[in-house]
């Protein structure tokens, strides 16, 4: 698809977890270059935001079914992407929130949004919304999850966009950081 504000050619792909291996560098450098006060920030690494808890995040994830990571392209340049899976509401919200969020999600197809991320020279041209939008579509849920950090406002501003509203605060582990999570119940509408 060719924009008229850019004019670059703008692709969007989707990848299983076969495909995953070889563009683990490619990722790991664009959530670098979209989180740059996390990059060599001692006190971010500590709480586990950094490209190798990055790569050991989507390591772990690989062997979920259904993992799909879609891959944004400008004039064949990888500019943005995502990733998420299929997952029960056990699973991704855990026994601590789980009377916080919906019940119908319990009974619903979820998918866990696990990362969302655009270079910053093509933020705000759409890529972010595209990428969730090739992930809606390849995975089919009913509702899908997040978790954001709160002064990630770029990211905040995006979700709340895309329609996702907040659902409670959320920690990995007790000496992680707090994030917010975030809850998108997919209608028809939404996909569009």
């Amino acid at each position: 698809m060719t924009t008229e504000s850019t004019r670059h050619e703008q692709v969007i792909r989707a990848y299983g977890p076969g495909q995953m291996p070889p563009l683990v560098d490619t990722v790991a450098d664009i959530w670098a270059d979209a989180h740059p006060e996390l990059v060599d920030n001692p006190g971010a690494q500590a709480m586990g935001l950094s490209v190798p808890a990055l790569r050991q995040q989507i390591t772990g994830h690989l062997k979920h079914p259904g993992f799909t990571l879609t891959v944004a392209y400008a004039d064949g340049t990888a500019v943005g992407f995502g990733y998420a899976f299929p997952c029960s509401a056990d699973y991704w919200f855990g026994p601590a929130l789980a009377h916080q969020v919906p019940q119908a999600t319990r009974h619903q197809r979820l998918m866990g949004l696990c990362e969302l991320a655009v270079r910053p020279p093509w933020q705000s041209h759409g890529i972010g919304r595209r990428l969730h939008h090739a992930l809606l579509e390849a995975i089919n849920p009913q509702w899908s999850s997040l978790l954001a950090l709160p002064s990630n406002r770029r990211g905040q501003d995006l979700y709340a966009r895309l329609g996702y509203a907040y659902a409670g605060p959320y920690r990995n582990n007790p000496d992680g950081p707090e994030f917010d999570l975030l809850l998108l119940h997919v209608e028809a509408e939404t996909r569009v």
